[in-house]
């Protein structure tokens, strides 16, 4: 039997899976009253799925109709769920608003980002929007074949509506819900016709979002909202100095006989209390004096006693040489030797931290059968899995993840060494007997949060006797977070380490970009946008060095170098437009305040970004009163979505420009908490503008492109207003006076 729809025994109600058959289908092994070996149903998957094509992995319709659609890509707020539910709806013919969305268990149905499974990138619906497409015409074929030899009549004479088979011809239909046993049985159509996109009813419409009203009314579950029966509450302290372990501890006694407490544990760089109150876990782990052993010099990763970002952004600008090319256009030396002008200039940003809203948690319980439960907010169901597998010493197989929606994404939620707190749960819970929820408190989510790494950038350019770029120089120092966690060939560049500088459009015939790798002894990782979250302000900002030496407006200026790339230079114009047209600046506001205006492009994730920004400077302090982006994705699937994703990055790329850096003292990074990092607040917030450009090309990322352009937008006006260049982020270290920087 093709087990193609699982039906609900209870209306409205979510199917659930017992321990064991849930192990089955996060082994792709999903058989309605059939349960496979681990071992041999992980060989058979192996062998006999491929990613995206069993309905029975992604879909349940339930005898009401309605659909519960299991996402191989996760909720984080970035709007995945609605727009899973508006691709395969559409094909189905079910209205998104009759889907119920929830994260896919492990299993080789969703490994649809090049044979593994990854949120992240915004590559979520862009990689996976073909794949779900035709998942959806497949099940609604199969419906329609099931309602022929039901009806006794040919397929080609029956139609649907949202939820039903229709025979025009009697005037008979037949619910989705009544034909899943039918349809159950039928192979899955290896070719199925698509809806031409002018007869899309929800694809392309804004939507509104599935998950809005739980979160609203605080009915979503989050990781750390879970509970299970017979739980414990754990905290943790971990070493102040990465790489060091727990020696001793003076009042472990005391500690243990305080109200609440369970036991006391020692973890790999770190000490653990379980209580049975997270807030009594809380007080007695840093009720504990512990003494802690210095990183040994050959421990992996381990934080030097005396590292500094000073020092280490020192060792970032004295890099020598011009490192390994990662881009190389005609004869930069050449050029740059018979230019007329020669503009050099460095540029550095910080270390930044996630802060996302909710604190790393995780929920572990074993079974008795010996399988492991995982609850733990991620971005790859597999990669925990295998690790968590890893850390309990059993097989992956025997573990069951599930993920939960995130509170925050940003690039947080990947499988970074020493960075989640899953693994201490897994130990604990095993040392105890007990189900275990472990959340870190947010001044131990600082110590070890995987941060954006620090980087720094030395450019030179050419100019001819017009003024215009002939060379453009670039070498970037520092170490990407794709080479740290997928492996690093040390004759070749790290993409994330130069994206953003490199694959830039503007017609400059001259150009090699350069990276020389310099090891980062921080936790670094993956952060919104990446590394065009530094690199387009860095080249951007630049940009408007060259065009000011060279006698040059700015926005005219990137207007003429994209006479080639008719997308950007479209782009461009779209978001002068929106603006109500192009000004520099300084001028005069309605308000009386003298402001100005700088642009920026990007092209992060395979959409084009183009960005304006309107800056006062009041009282040595930066306003952003408004800015606009025009957003290129090529193609669309949620507007709304699209909307709001722009607006919340151009909250986080304005907040990292002008606040954000974490700072290290001795090894340690100095802020623990909000209180000493902050971030950008309501007041703060500048109106945003957004327009949405189809240019049919192919479909691109949202929840990241928004971010990279607003750095450079806003450095760029401030150097306007200033007088003087700008070349370090956050912005608010700098004392700011019109006409001149301190």
């Amino acid at each position: 039997m093709n087990d193609m729809f699982i039906k609900s025994r209870e209306i409205g109600k979510p199917f659930k899976l017992s321990r064991r058959g849930f192990i089955g289908a996060s082994l792709g092994a999903l058989a309605l009253g059939v349960v496979v070996p681990a071992g041999r149903a992980r060989a058979q998957a192996a062998q006999a799925v491929v990613p995206g094509t069993r309905v029975s992995a992604f879909i349940e319709i339930r005898p009401d109709s309605t659909v519960l659609f299991r996402s191989a890509f996760i909720e984080g707020g970035q709007g995945i769920f609605t727009a899973m539910a508006q691709i395969v709806g559409e094909e189905l013919d079910v209205d998104p608003a009759n889907f119920t969305v929830e994260g896919a268990p492990p299993g080789p149905d969703y490994l649809l980002i090049g044979g593994a499974r990854f949120t992240g990138g915004s590559m979520s619906v862009r990689m996976s929007y073909d794949a779900m497409r035709k998942l959806g015409a497949s099940a609604r074929m199969m419906l329609m074949q099931a309602a022929a030899t039901q009806l006794d009549v040919p397929v080609a004479e029956l139609s649907t509506e949202p939820g039903r088979v229709l025979h025009a011809k009697s005037g008979r239909s037949i619910p989705y819900g009544e034909l899943v046993d039918a349809a159950a049985g039928l192979p899955v159509p290896e070719e199925v016709a698509l809806r031409d996109s002018t007869d899309f009813r929800w694809i392309g419409k804004p939507v509104g979002r599935l998950d809005a009203h739980d979160k609203s009314t605080g009915k979503a579950q989050y990781s750390i909202d879970l509970k299970v029966d017979g739980m414990l509450y754990a905290a943790v302290q971990h070493s102040p100095h990465l790489g060091g372990e727990p020696d001793s501890l003076q009042n472990e006694a005391e500690v243990a006989g305080m109200p609440g407490v369970h036991s006391v544990h020692r973890l790999p760089g770190a000490v653990a209390v379980v209580a049975n109150s997270w807030w009594r876990a809380r007080m007695a782990v840093e009720a504990l004096q512990v003494t802690w052993t210095e990183p040994a010099p050959d421990v992996s990763r381990a934080m030097p006693a005396d590292f500094s970002t000073e020092a280490h952004l020192a060792a970032l600008k004295a890099a020598p040489g011009d490192g390994i090319a990662f881009e190389e256009e005609g004869d930069v030396s050449a050029a740059l030797a018979g230019a007329a002008k020669v503009v050099e200039a460095s540029y550095d940003a910080p270390y930044l931290a996630h802060g996302q809203l909710e604190p790393p948690s995780a929920l572990v319980r074993w079974n008795e059968d010996g399988t492991l439960e995982l609850w733990a907010p991620n971005q790859a169901p597999e990669m925990f899995q295998a690790h968590a597998a890893k850390v309990a010493d059993i097989e992956p197989g025997q573990v069951i993840v599930h993920s939960p929606l995130l509170g925050g994404f940003f690039g947080r939620h990947f499988l970074y060494e020493t960075a989640n707190p899953f693994p201490q749960a897994i130990l604990l819970s095993k040392a105890v007997g007990r189900p275990i929820k472990l959340i870190w408190s947010r001044e131990e989510e600082f110590l070890r949060d995987a941060l954006r790494p620090m980087s720094a950038v030395r450019f030179r350019a050419g100019l001819d006797a017009d003024g215009l770029p002939v060379a453009l120089h670039a070498v970037s120092a520092g170490e990407g977070p794709a080479g740290r966690w997928f492996g690093r060939d040390p004759d070749k560049v790290d993409s994330t380490a130069v994206e953003g500088i490199a694959g830039k459009v503007y017609a400059i015939k001259n150009r090699r970009v350069g990276h020389i790798h310099v090891d980062d002894p921080a936790i670094i990782g993956f952060w919104r946008s990446v590394g065009h979250s530094m690199n387009d302000f860095f080249y951007e900002t630049f940009f408007d060095e060259m065009a000011d030496v060279g006698g040059h407006d700015p926005y005219e200026l990137r207007h003429r170098l994209l006479a080639d790339s008719p997308r950007h230079r479209n782009l461009l114009e779209a978001v002068a437009e929106l603006a109500g047209g192009w000004k520099r600046g300084p001028f005069e506001a309605e308000d009386g305040s003298r402001r100005a205006r700088g642009v920026a492009m990007a092209s992060p994730f395979g959409s084009e970004v183009a960005t304006i920004a309107e800056v006062s400077i009041q009282q040595g302090q930066i306003v952003v009163h408004d800015i606009w982006v025009a957003i290129d994705p090529g193609s669309i699937v949620n507007p709304a979505i699209i909307e709001a994703q722009v607006n919340s990055a151009v909250a986080l790329g304005l907040s990292s420009a002008l606040l954000e850096e974490v700072v290290y003292v001795d090894g340690v990074p100095q802020a623990r908490n909000y209180d000493g990092y902050p971030i950008l607040t309501p007041d703060q917030m500048p109106r945003v503008h957004v327009r949405i450009v189809e240019s049919g090309a192919p479909m691109g990322g949202i929840g990241e492109p928004g971010v990279p352009g607003v750095p450079p937008a806003v450095a760029n006006a401030v150097s306007t207003l200033t007088g003087r260049r700008v070349r370090s982020l956050p912005l608010s270290k700098f004392s700011l006076e019109e006409g001149g920087a301190t």
